[in-house]
Protein backbone atom coordinates (compact mmCIF):
# COMPACT_ATOMS: atom_id res chain seq x y z
CA UNK A 1 0.00 0.00 0.00
CA UNK A 2 1.50 3.50 -1.05
CA UNK A 3 0.99 6.64 0.95
CA UNK A 4 -0.16 9.47 -0.54
CA UNK A 5 1.70 11.40 -2.89
CA UNK A 6 2.99 14.34 -1.21
CA UNK A 7 4.31 18.04 -2.89
CA UNK A 8 2.21 20.15 -5.17
CA UNK A 9 -0.82 19.55 -6.70
CA UNK A 10 -2.05 20.67 -10.00
CA UNK A 11 -4.02 23.96 -10.59
CA UNK A 12 -6.63 21.97 -11.88
CA UNK A 13 -7.60 20.23 -9.03
CA UNK A 14 -8.57 23.70 -7.08
CA UNK A 15 -10.01 25.54 -10.10
CA UNK A 16 -13.75 24.19 -9.75
CA UNK A 17 -13.96 25.23 -6.03
CA UNK A 18 -12.19 28.82 -6.91
CA UNK A 19 -14.76 28.92 -9.48
CA UNK A 20 -17.51 28.02 -8.06
CA UNK A 21 -16.90 30.36 -5.43
CA UNK A 22 -16.32 33.22 -7.20
CA UNK A 23 -20.18 32.70 -9.32
CA UNK A 24 -22.03 31.98 -6.05
CA UNK A 25 -21.00 35.17 -5.08
CA UNK A 26 -22.55 36.75 -8.37
CA UNK A 27 -25.54 34.40 -7.56
CA UNK A 28 -24.72 32.54 -10.39
CA UNK A 29 -24.45 28.98 -8.97
CA UNK A 30 -24.41 27.32 -12.25
CA UNK A 31 -21.12 27.48 -13.88
CA UNK A 32 -22.25 26.11 -16.97
CA UNK A 33 -24.15 29.34 -17.54
CA UNK A 34 -20.79 31.43 -17.70
CA UNK A 35 -19.12 28.46 -19.39
CA UNK A 36 -21.53 27.49 -22.13
CA UNK A 37 -23.23 31.13 -22.73
CA UNK A 38 -22.55 31.29 -26.67
CA UNK A 39 -23.32 27.73 -26.61
CA UNK A 40 -26.87 28.76 -25.23
CA UNK A 41 -27.67 32.35 -26.81
CA UNK A 42 -25.73 31.88 -29.84
CA UNK A 43 -22.91 33.42 -31.20
CA UNK A 44 -23.85 36.67 -32.17
CA UNK A 45 -25.48 37.49 -28.77
CA UNK A 46 -22.76 36.50 -26.87
CA UNK A 47 -20.19 38.71 -28.93
CA UNK A 48 -22.17 41.48 -27.16
CA UNK A 49 -23.38 40.49 -23.90
CA UNK A 50 -22.58 38.26 -21.11
CA UNK A 51 -24.01 37.36 -18.03
CA UNK A 52 -22.80 38.53 -14.74
CA UNK A 53 -25.20 38.19 -11.83
CA UNK A 54 -28.39 36.61 -10.77
CA UNK A 55 -30.42 38.52 -8.51
CA UNK A 56 -33.02 36.73 -6.42
CA UNK A 57 -36.07 37.87 -4.99
CA UNK A 58 -35.83 38.83 -1.13
CA UNK A 59 -37.78 35.96 0.54
CA UNK A 60 -40.59 37.64 3.41
CA UNK A 61 -40.58 34.33 5.37
CA UNK A 62 -39.17 31.12 4.76
CA UNK A 63 -41.94 28.27 3.90
CA UNK A 64 -41.26 25.47 2.56
CA UNK A 65 -44.01 25.05 0.04
CA UNK A 66 -43.56 28.27 -1.62
CA UNK A 67 -42.75 28.69 -5.01
CA UNK A 68 -39.01 29.65 -5.70
CA UNK A 69 -39.62 33.40 -7.34
CA UNK A 70 -37.68 33.71 -10.58
CA UNK A 71 -34.24 35.32 -10.73
CA UNK A 72 -33.40 38.85 -12.54
CA UNK A 73 -30.41 38.00 -15.05
CA UNK A 74 -28.03 40.87 -15.31
CA UNK A 75 -26.14 41.07 -18.52
CA UNK A 76 -23.27 42.99 -19.57
CA UNK A 77 -23.89 44.13 -22.74
CA UNK A 78 -21.87 46.40 -25.07
CA UNK A 79 -23.48 49.75 -25.53
CA UNK A 80 -23.94 49.53 -29.30
CA UNK A 81 -25.39 46.06 -28.84
CA UNK A 82 -28.18 47.42 -25.29
CA UNK A 83 -31.36 48.27 -28.19
CA UNK A 84 -30.72 44.59 -29.72
CA UNK A 85 -30.60 42.65 -26.35
CA UNK A 86 -33.39 44.42 -25.40
CA UNK A 87 -35.43 43.24 -28.28
CA UNK A 88 -33.86 39.85 -27.95
CA UNK A 89 -34.99 39.58 -24.31
CA UNK A 90 -37.64 37.14 -24.23
CA UNK A 91 -35.49 34.76 -26.84
CA UNK A 92 -32.24 34.96 -24.35
CA UNK A 93 -34.74 34.15 -21.24
CA UNK A 94 -36.62 31.43 -22.95
CA UNK A 95 -32.34 29.59 -24.16
CA UNK A 96 -31.43 30.25 -20.51
CA UNK A 97 -34.17 28.85 -18.65
CA UNK A 98 -34.29 25.67 -21.38
CA UNK A 99 -30.69 24.88 -20.81
CA UNK A 100 -31.40 25.32 -16.63
CA UNK A 101 -34.06 23.09 -17.46
CA UNK A 102 -36.53 25.10 -14.97
CA UNK A 103 -37.76 28.59 -15.23
CA UNK A 104 -35.46 30.17 -13.22
CA UNK A 105 -35.22 33.64 -15.20
CA UNK A 106 -37.61 35.98 -15.49
CA UNK A 107 -36.18 39.05 -16.57
CA UNK A 108 -33.51 40.76 -17.59
CA UNK A 109 -31.61 43.72 -16.71
CA UNK A 110 -28.51 45.67 -18.79
CA UNK A 111 -25.31 46.79 -17.58
CA UNK A 112 -23.28 48.56 -20.07
CA UNK A 113 -19.66 48.55 -20.81
CA UNK A 114 -17.02 46.95 -22.69
CA UNK A 115 -16.57 43.70 -23.13
CA UNK A 116 -13.55 41.91 -23.80
CA UNK A 117 -13.65 39.49 -27.27
CA UNK A 118 -14.50 36.07 -27.06
CA UNK A 119 -11.70 33.47 -27.61
CA UNK A 120 -11.73 31.72 -31.06
CA UNK A 121 -12.35 28.14 -30.18
CA UNK A 122 -11.50 27.00 -33.83
CA UNK A 123 -7.83 26.68 -35.27
CA UNK A 124 -6.66 26.37 -38.80
CA UNK A 125 -6.57 23.44 -39.87
CA UNK A 126 -3.23 21.90 -41.55
CA UNK A 127 -2.82 21.32 -45.07
CA UNK A 128 -2.17 17.37 -45.51
CA UNK A 129 0.98 16.93 -47.52
CA UNK A 130 0.59 15.43 -51.20
CA UNK A 131 1.47 12.51 -49.77
CA UNK A 132 -1.38 11.38 -47.89
CA UNK A 133 -3.79 13.74 -50.00
CA UNK A 134 -3.30 11.32 -53.23
CA UNK A 135 -3.56 7.84 -50.30
CA UNK A 136 -6.72 8.77 -49.33
CA UNK A 137 -7.87 10.30 -52.94
CA UNK A 138 -7.23 6.52 -53.99
CA UNK A 139 -9.27 5.06 -50.45
CA UNK A 140 -12.03 7.47 -51.42
CA UNK A 141 -12.57 6.88 -55.20
CA UNK A 142 -15.37 4.21 -54.87
CA UNK A 143 -17.39 6.90 -53.54
CA UNK A 144 -19.93 8.27 -56.06
CA UNK A 145 -21.31 11.00 -54.83
CA UNK A 146 -18.41 13.93 -55.39
CA UNK A 147 -18.97 16.15 -52.31
CA UNK A 148 -18.67 13.01 -50.12
CA UNK A 149 -15.92 11.47 -52.05
CA UNK A 150 -14.09 15.32 -51.34
CA UNK A 151 -14.85 15.28 -47.53
CA UNK A 152 -13.55 11.95 -47.18
CA UNK A 153 -10.35 12.87 -49.01
CA UNK A 154 -10.17 15.65 -47.24
CA UNK A 155 -10.71 14.59 -43.58
CA UNK A 156 -8.22 10.54 -44.64
CA UNK A 157 -5.10 13.33 -45.94
CA UNK A 158 -5.37 15.17 -42.59
CA UNK A 159 -6.05 11.45 -40.43
CA UNK A 160 -2.74 10.03 -42.17
CA UNK A 161 -1.09 13.37 -41.95
CA UNK A 162 -1.54 13.25 -37.67
CA UNK A 163 -1.04 9.08 -37.85
CA UNK A 164 2.54 9.94 -39.63
CA UNK A 165 3.33 12.93 -37.14
CA UNK A 166 2.39 10.18 -34.25
CA UNK A 167 4.74 7.70 -35.48
CA UNK A 168 7.43 9.99 -36.05
CA UNK A 169 7.12 11.20 -32.31
CA UNK A 170 6.96 7.85 -31.02
CA UNK A 171 9.93 6.35 -33.05
CA UNK A 172 11.51 9.91 -31.59
CA UNK A 173 10.76 9.13 -28.29
CA UNK A 174 12.00 5.93 -28.07
CA UNK A 175 15.71 6.77 -29.94
CA UNK A 176 15.22 4.69 -33.04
Amino acid sequence: MRSPRRGAKPLAAFMPEIIEEALAARGLSEASLVADWPAIVGDTIACYARPIQLQWPRAAKRDPEARIAPSTLVLRVDGAFALEAQHNAAVIVARVNAHLGWRCVEKLAFRQGPLPPLKQKRRSLAVPSAEAEAEASEAASSVEDRDLREALTRFGARAIDRSAQRMAAARAAKGD
